[in-house]
């Protein structure tokens, strides 16, 4: 009887939940796992499981790289206190592992990666290299600095030049190549195995309870409590999210939100603005964007940032397990 149960109920799209066991019989699966089913439904214990309308086709990957210069617009050093590259490294690394775990949880989904790369030296271009092969579908772009000579406005610095013009072509690419989600990265995050898992799942979650496409940012960033700004919690996959109404410049959207509000993302890259994400955060006054409580990124930069190391997180911990 109690196989032809859990069959009809299985059949009539039904999940059962064996809290003596703490499995799910029609799902096969100790609770502790992951539940929730991509494209399908998503399952939180214990409010049940949300209808998917909001299904992830494919997701592109844009990681921008500069290995020379140690802060951006800044005479200070990083977190840990090693040159540039090693930063560029430990990034990929994390990056890539998250890739495979998300290749692993959801093998139908297109995962395509693009390394922009801001005119390395070979030296460093042959380490960025050898630790991408590991994983399939990946290209490489270098910067074109004449392209965008007549395009972005006259700056006093090269560096901060390259910094703009490394963020349009990026934005560029998204908006060419892009099928559905663009994730845009920048070179000093460590991430969590599960950031982009998380991610995805989230992303379902929530656009289809909400009906409408997000922005996602993977950092809990400091600088978002410094004021008592007001904020909702949403329940995403495995987490809580905030709402936030500012970003930097790694984050997750949608290729239709980047049509959307491409001026927003242009003008980002035109001119050195103060706030340097000024029209994207102008974005986030009309759309939803969210970060996670607590962070699946940590952004190494000075350890006195309000830019930077997210709450409450083992950065030591973290840097060590994304060494070569």
């Amino acid at each position: 009887m109690k196989k032809i149960f859990i069959k009809i109920a299985k059949f009539l799209g039904y999940e059962i939940i064996d809290q003596n066991n703490f499995t799910s019989p029609t799902l096969k699966k100790n609770l502790n796992e992951e539940l929730s089913i991509l494209n399908n439904k998503s399952i939180v214990l214990p409010l049940g499981e949300v209808k998917i309308t909001r299904k992830v086709k494919s997701l592109l990957i844009i990681f921008r790289t500069n290995t020379k210069i140690e802060i951006w617009d800044q005479n200070k050093k990083r977190l840990f206190e090693y040159p540039k590259i090693e930063y560029v490294i430990r990034s990929l690394n994390s990056l890539i592992k998250s890739i495979k775990i998300l290749e692993t949880t959801i093998p139908k989904i297109n995962i395509h990666t693009i390394i922009v790369d801001d005119n390395s030296n070979n030296e460093n271009l042959d380490k960025i290299k050898k630790i991408s092969n590991t994983i399939k579908n990946i290209d490489f772009v270098s910067l074109d600095y004449k392209k965008y000579k007549s395009v972005i406005n006259e700056q006093k610095s090269l560096e901060t030049f390259s910094n703009l013009a490394s963020l349009l072509q990026s934005f560029e690419l998204g908006k060419e190549k892009g099928e559905d989600l663009v994730f845009f990265v920048e070179d000093d995050y460590i991430h969590f195995e599960s950031m982009l898992e998380e991610m995805i799942f989230s992303y379902e979650r929530i656009s289809s309870q909400t009906n409408q496409d997000l922005f996602i940012c993977p950092s809990d960033y400091p600088y978002l409590y410094m004021d008592n700004s007001r904020t909702n919690i949403l329940l995403g996959n495995k987490r809580h999210w905030r709402t936030v109404d500012k970003t930097l410049c790694t984050f997750l959207t949608s290729r239709s939100l980047i049509d959307k509000y491409w001026e927003n993302f242009k003008n980002t890259c035109l001119d050195r603005h103060d706030p340097f994400e000024k029209y994207l955060n102008q974005i986030y006054k009309k759309e939803i964007c969210i970060s996670p409580l607590k962070s699946l990124s940590l952004h190494l930069t000075n350890i006195n940032s309000s830019y930077g190391l997210a709450p409450f997180i083992d950065y030591k911990k973290l840097w060590e397990e994304n060494n070569q």
